[in-house]
């Protein structure tokens, strides 16, 4: 009886026809296209879209609260209330610390740590001054008979600079988070996350730069 012997080789996976080719050294499949999960770029923008949909959703609460003010301004229990003079401090203090925040992200991407530090910490300072000088605003609000519940005046002067001492306390704790690590030397996708932080949190900073100086101007012009 002859003996049919075959002839056929049996396929080994990952070298047939149809089987994908074994990875290489740099993480692509052997034809030139990467793996999924292979280096990322980061995505640079996402810390400012954040920051962005945070800003968006403060303004609609202060315009919110700016059109009640405006509103209830002709109410005849509306009664005058006088600027403290230390909300004039304050605004100089937080505009200066815009400027120091400018330099403080110039100073990083020219890659002067010491001095990013620096204006970074000086930042810090100004911030936690503005505050100092709110709280002593309130003191004066106090000192000349305007409560919280004294009248709607002197109930919005607590209510716009307490809500946003509290957006600002937001950033001061964003700020000193990148002072606490400026002193880190980064490298690679830490680098860029810095960079993007910085970049991120001075956005946000200016912005409430930009709404303390807004509100200002409503209760010192609007009366």
């Amino acid at each position: 009886m002859a003996t049919v012997t075959s002839t056929e080789t049996a396929a080994k996976p990952g070298i047939g026809p149809g089987w994908p080719k074994p990875p290489g050294k740099n993480g692509s499949n052997g034809n030139g296209h990467r793996r999924f999960g292979g280096d990322k770029k980061f995505p640079k923008d996402s810390y400012r879209i954040t920051v962005w949909i945070l800003m968006a959703s403060i303004v609609m609460m202060f315009v919110a609260l700016a059109s009640s003010y405006i509103i209830l301004s002709g109410d005849e229990k509306w009664q005058p209330v006088r600027m403290p003079r230390a909300f004039l401090v304050s605004t100089a203090l937080i505009l200066v610390s815009s400027v120091t925040m400018t330099m403080a992200r110039r100073q990083l991407s020219l890659g002067q740590s010491g001095k990013y530090k620096a204006w970074l910490s000086l930042t810090l300072l100004l911030g936690i001054g503005f505050l100092a000088s709110q709280f002593k605003g309130w003191q004066q609000l106090f000192a000349a008979g305007a409560f919280l519940a004294g009248n709607p005046h002197s109930s919005f002067y607590y209510l716009f600079t307490g809500a946003h001492g509290i957006h600002l306390l937001g950033g001061l704790s964003a700020v000193t988070y990148l002072a606490v690590r400026s002193g880190q030397v980064l490298t690679g996708l830490a680098r860029e996350k810095r960079f993007a932080a910085i970049e991120a949190i001075a956005l946000y900073w200016h912005f409430m730069d930009g709404l303390w100086v807004g509100l200002f101007l409503l209760l010192w012009l609007w009366k």
